[in-house]
């Protein structure tokens, strides 16, 4: 197993048709880190206030997001999740919309950096982003970060 997808639990992954806001964005993002109880609820309250007070400061690249917060807001656990929107979602008129949400949960300041190297190594490659924009399946993107 890659040194990221173990940062995933199996039910992390999931695609859907689109979200109805950024807030509903962030919800289905961080949905199966709270069933899991890697997050609380003030940990995704946190990451939607503090886009309303500052901005979405986790947009990665065109059509990638991260959110995140502190982990004094609630994460318990370190873990990722991986969202696949088809339609994507507007954080702000300056950015296009986001299709691809990374949920991140650090549980301290240096427990995620292994899956932040990981994933900088995935995102850079412009044909492996677009892979993941198009998966046709859940299996297909698990499929994409077995290989980092």
């Amino acid at each position: 197993m890659s040194e990221l997808i173990s940062f995933f639990h199996q039910d992390a992954i999931s695609i859907y048709s689109g979200a109805k806001s950024w807030q509903h964005a962030i919800d289905l993002s961080m949905e199966n880190l709270l069933e899991n109880n890697w997050v609380t609820e003030n940990y995704i309250a946190s990451i939607k206030q503090t886009t309303l007070d500052i901005g979405p400061y986790y947009l990665l690249a065109p059509h990638i997001a991260m959110p995140h917060a502190r982990p004094e807001c609630g994460a318990l656990k370190t873990a990722l999740s991986l969202t696949l929107l088809r339609e994507g979602v507007s954080f702000d008129a300056d950015s296009p919309p986001v299709n691809l949400l990374i949920g991140l949960a650090a549980a301290d300041a240096d427990s995620h950096i292994a899956a932040i190297q990981a994933l900088s190594e995935m995102l850079c490659e412009d044909d492996v982003v677009n892979e993941l924009l198009h998966a046709e399946n859940i299996e297909a993107l698990i499929n994409i970060i077995r290989r980092y």
